[in-house]
């Protein structure tokens, strides 16, 4: 069965394209123009994903996301935006989307994209088997992991970094993870794109430093150590110096 992709975009001829290449590509799109039509469609026919322009009338994407996240929608959120500094991305993360494409883009980034995102929630479709993924270590008992005064909850999806609750997005959740269970060991970009979103953005993207930035903040606690460190040139350690 095609995946449902619900688009929003005002701009009619970026809108257009994109729906026709969508569509060529093999997916069932519904098409609008603002942030209004966009809920009002997402309520009626739950896509399997939505491409969402962050700057629309009205309600524009980041207002769209907030409301699907507010009411406990989860589908993937992929978002469209010709801003391109470090904290209007985050403002898209922090809204609770799941990842975004800057303007200009390749159509294929694109694809390349909900691709990740339709594979990491299971709705994806394969023309063959995925490849498996790379074993994990065994679970502790009640799938709880801890390492330099972070634990995990695994199953429940909560983590905190000593008595303090952390609150992730679903992204930020499993890059931690990821961190938690190779503490000591420096991932590099490839593989830790590969894990999280199932797909390497090659080495002009800037996401995986966004999320890594973003979880940094979480995680930081006045007068204690760093955990997440980088080794420039090849990626990022989890670590208490």
């Amino acid at each position: 069965m095609p995946q449902n992709v619900l688009l929003a975009e005002d701009d009619r001829a970026i809108r257009h394209a994109l729906e026709r290449a969508l569509t060529l590509e093999g997916y069932q799109v519904t098409a609008v123009a603002d942030g209004v039509e966009a809920l009002a469609q997402a309520h009626r026919t739950p896509p399997d994903v939505l491409v969402l322009d962050v700057m629309m009338p009205g309600i524009d994407g980041l207002q769209v996301c907030r409301v699907l996240r507010a009411e406990g929608d989860r589908t993937p959120i992929l978002m469209l935006t010709a801003l391109v500094e470090t904290a209007d991305r985050i403002a898209g993360l922090d809204a609770g989307a799941d990842d975004y494409v800057v303007k200009p883009f390749d159509v294929e980034e694109v694809f390349a994209r909900l691709r990740a995102l339709l594979r990491r929630t299971g709705s994806g479709t394969f023309d063959e088997d995925p490849p498996a993924p790379a074993p994990r270590e065994p679970l502790a008992s009640g799938a709880q992991i801890s390492a330099a005064g972070l634990r995990m909850d695994v199953r429940a999806r909560r983590a905190w970094r000593g008595r303090r609750e952390l609150e992730l997005t679903r992204t930020e959740f499993e890059l931690l993870e990821l961190l938690v269970r190779n503490t000591g060991t420096v991932l590099d970009h490839s593989t830790i794109y590969d894990r999280i979103w199932g797909y390497d953005f090659g080495p002009g993207s800037k996401n995986l430093a966004v999320y890594v930035g973003y979880l940094r903040r979480k995680l930081d606690e006045p007068g204690a150590p760093a955990l997440i460190h980088t080794v420039r040139g090849v990626g990022y350690v989890l670590r208490e110096d």
